[in-house]
């Protein structure tokens, strides 16, 4: 199966490796399925049935011109799940954006099927920096990347993969090929689901889905990640949630994926090998 159609008749493209318990892996912005490769290669061999979509308005799936909204996201979640029969002792694993789809899915669709949730570098509870978010992104911050991506969109991720890669004048964590890949990826998908994307993952309080998460629960974030601060995501979630556990990776920036491929693959079978 390469693709499935959502409830609002959008073209979802959709890839499964393995057999066995199913592990439903959604990937971060502005990438798509393809990045959770290496993790859905070792959980086919360990037994697992790795599934992987891409977003839509990214990667190999249609850009509709609406639909860019959590509860939108989350019902596309909701498809693939019914539409490759994982509807039963699912774990569900979300990077950075994706994280937000596991949110809204357990509150708006009850977690059905789910037994386990992994938030990778995930954008939950909230992004924004309010007065009862001081730990937030400031506004001014998201304005300022909206502007990079009107004003040039293949230019601003050029600058963009640095941070998110963790990229500095003396750290290269990941090689030029990996970042050139992360562009090109980037520039499947149209402008304006990546605006749209950007826009929701920015502004939606999951604050209010967190009590939905009743199974037990990783998170799984880098100290140093620049793309989405760990104080007011990862730790916020750990203090949150009851079920959750919470791994701290020292130094590591955004991309844990690839900058911590070994280790996040380890961390997840041993996770997933409790149930």
């Amino acid at each position: 199966m390469n693709r499935i159609k959502a409830r609002d008749g959008t073209q979802l493209y959709v890839k499964t490796i393995g057999q066995g318990r199913p592990v439903v892996l959604i990937h971060g912005w502005p990438l798509s399925a393809d990045s959770w490769d290496p993790q859905a290669i070792a959980l086919a061999e360990a037994g697992y049935q790795a599934i992987a979509y891409d977003r839509r308005g990214f990667g190999r799936s249609d850009q509709p011109p609406s639909g860019y909204d959590y509860d939108t996201f989350a019902d596309d979640l909701a498809d693939v799940l019914e539409a490759t029969a994982a509807t039963d002792n699912v774990a569900l694993v979300g990077f950075s954006m994706g994280g937000g789809e596991i949110a809204r899915y357990m509150s708006r669709h009850g977690g059905k099927g789910v037994t386990q949730a992994v938030l990778v570098s995930s954008v939950v509870p909230y992004m924004l920096q309010t007065p009862d978010n001081p730990n937030g992104v400031p506004q001014a911050t998201f304005d300022q990347m909206t502007a990079g991506m009107r004003d040039d969109f293949r230019k601003f991720f050029t600058s963009f993969f640095k941070d998110f890669y963790g990229v500095g004048y003396v750290t290269q964590p990941v090689s030029d090929e990996q970042l050139h890949w992360a562009w090109m990826t980037t520039q499947m998908a149209g402008q304006y689901p990546t605006l749209q994307a950007a826009k929701a993952f920015a502004t939606t309080d999951f604050r209010p889905d967190l009590p939905h998460f009743a199974v037990p629960t990783l998170v799984i974030h880098g100290t140093a990640d620049k793309t989405v601060p760990i104080e007011a995501t990862g730790r916020a979630v750990a203090q949150a949630v009851p079920s959750a556990e919470l791994i701290e990776y020292d130094g590591e920036p955004h991309a844990v994926f690839a900058t911590q491929q070994d280790r996040l693959t380890r961390d997840l079978l041993e996770f997933l090998g409790r149930r």
